[in-house]
């Protein structure tokens, strides 16, 4: 067993190029994973928190801090060198529509990973990707269909497969239930709970709802505009903030006027009162 987390985070800044000159997008932020844990990062958009999560995958480069992984510090590996550990770290993303190519089968789309990593021959690909979807709830009446014959809870279910299918240390789901109606919410919630439990997989988990935030996560990193505000356990965080943002925050939860799309209302009234539904 080794001494350090899975995933640690120091001084993490990311910046964007404008006309006026870089725009700092996260500054200084600093927080680590430990095995099998999950670790929510929420704030109102722009607040930085998708930005983190493009970083820690290397869809961006930082500007400067590191991101260690089991040690080994990613932020600024050439492709060469970064590519063989891009497999522990996938992403989910928040469109369950887009972020799946139209013309791949089910099956297809996640023994591509395994294509591309170069893990097997064809038929024990295949064979992996249908253990796969049948872990994430799909029949085997659905392997060869393809993205637009699916629901979207289908969809990220098939992106969760996907994710996992290079079997990864860690999961960066970037609003990964915030494009579904709160059934569904609720069935790939359990899923990913259930996942972790088999697996031992860790979570980053970027979302904006409290009540997805302290179903899911074990601790919580609240940002603003770019900045960490305040980070703890999420029961305690959500309980008892500390800091007036984060209270904002959860005024808002239960606000009608401030809650947009689809949310699940039972889990943020129990966010707030510290009960599960």
């Amino acid at each position: 067993m080794t001494d350090h987390p899975l995933l640690a985070v120091e001084d993490l800044v990311v910046e964007y190029p404008t006309p006026r000159g870089p725009f700092r997008a996260v500054d200084q932020v600093s927080f680590r994973i430990e095995r099998g844990t999950s670790l929510a990062v929420v704030g109102e958009s722009g607040s930085g928190k998708s930005t983190i999560a493009r970083a820690l995958v290397r869809l961006l480069e930082p500007a400067s801090g590191r991101i260690l992984l089991d040690g080994t510090d990613i932020a600024h590996l050439p492709e060469r060198r970064l590519r063989p550990l891009r497999r522990r770290i996938q992403m989910v993303f928040q469109d369950p529509y887009g972020s799946l190519d139209p013309h791949l089968t089910a099956l297809q789309t996640v023994a591509e990973p395994l294509r591309l990593a170069g893990m097997g021959d064809r038929a024990e690909r295949l064979r992996r990707a249908a253990e796969l979807l049948d872990r994430v709830g799909l029949p085997n009446s659905a392997l060869e269909r393809r993205p637009a014959e699916f629901s979207g809870g289908q969809r990220q279910r098939i992106g969760i497969a996907r994710a996992l299918a290079s079997g990864p240390d860690l999961l960066v789901c970037d609003e990964a239930t915030s494009a579904l109606d709160v059934s569904v919410q609720a069935q790939v919630l359990n899923l990913l709970r259930e996942l972790q439990k088999e697996t031992g997989v860790a979570y980053l988990i970027i979302a904006h709802n409290l009540g997805v935030v302290r179903e899911i996560s074990d601790h919580v990193l609240v940002m603003r505009l770019g900045g960490l505000v305040e980070t703890g356990p999420t029961e305690s965080v959500l309980a008892t903030p500390a800091e007036p943002y984060t209270r904002a925050l959860r005024r808002a939860a239960l606000d009608p006027a401030a809650v947009r799309g689809r949310k699940p209302r039972a889990l943020l009234t129990a966010a707030l009162e510290g009960t599960r539904p």
